[in-house]
């Protein structure tokens, strides 16, 4: 098993911090940037080898991955995604799908959170799909919802829906399991094709559709930040300190 991190967004809401880096080296904890901790995280829990998909401002990645490499103990692999800035990130995934058929720890390279997170997903390995879920955080119109059905098979997840018929959250961090890498793969191609705007949470429910399974991991009360804006990233620089 491989970690992944999706890193190839503009993030152009934290301009001026991403007129020359990509949101994921913007600094949430004195020199310590969204990727730092997403590195220092799978490195935690015994992920060596990692995959970032990387698209704006790609260089600024590329030039730090000796320093990245060394300070984390791991060893990094860039996947270049040259239609970052025209399409969504169901492309980005997609692209990075010779690498997840290893298996992976996903996480999204704008997402700041504890280890927990992924401590909870290898715990709870199994489904060819698992999903960080947040059930405690009050939603509103933007976040990632999911419902599940009785069994607790993913029925939806889609931000276009009445935050009182969520289950929860989803907060950007996925375990894939090998077994089931090729079927989303070929789910994700469906869903850019579709339309290159679309997530690859879109994806994921396109592989739900097709009989895939898909389940959640809650990760209880934890304290994380999605980095959309400053306000958010205001957040990220209260809570990342205490990790």
């Amino acid at each position: 098993m491989i970690g992944l991190v999706l890193a190839a967004g503009a993030g152009r809401r934290l301009r001026p911090y991403t007129d020359t880096l990509p949101k994921a080296l913007v600094p949430v904890d004195g020199d310590t940037t969204i990727l730092d901790i997403a590195l220092r995280n799978l490195a935690a829990v015994g992920l060596t080898e990692v995959v970032v998909v990387v698209g704006y401002r790609a260089d600024a990645v590329a030039s730090r991955l000796a320093e990245l490499e060394s300070a984390y103990g791991v060893t990094l692999t860039l996947v270049h995604n040259d239609k970052a800035e025209e399409w969504n990130n169901a492309y980005s995934l997609w692209l990075a799908r010779e690498h997840f058929a290893r298996g992976a720890l996903l996480v999204n390279g704008d997402t700041v959170h504890p280890v927990s997170v992924e401590r909870t997903l290898l715990d709870n390995r199994g489904p060819g799909i698992l999903l960080a879920v947040d059930t405690v955080k009050k939603l509103a119109d933007e976040e990632m919802k999911t419902v599940f059905d009785d069994d607790g098979q993913l029925t939806r997840i889609t931000k276009l829906m009445d935050p009182a018929d969520a289950y929860g959250e989803y907060i950007g961090a996925t375990l894939i399991e090998p077994r089931v890498a090729g079927e989303l793969a070929d789910a994700l191609r469906s869903t850019w094709e579709r339309d290159p705007n679309l997530y690859y949470e879109d994806g994921y429910q396109e592989f739900a559709n097709r009989g895939g399974e898909v389940r959640a991991a809650p990760i209880g009360d934890v304290s994380w930040v999605e980095v959309d804006n400053h306000d958010d990233l205001a957040r990220a620089r209260e809570i990342a300190c205490h990790y």
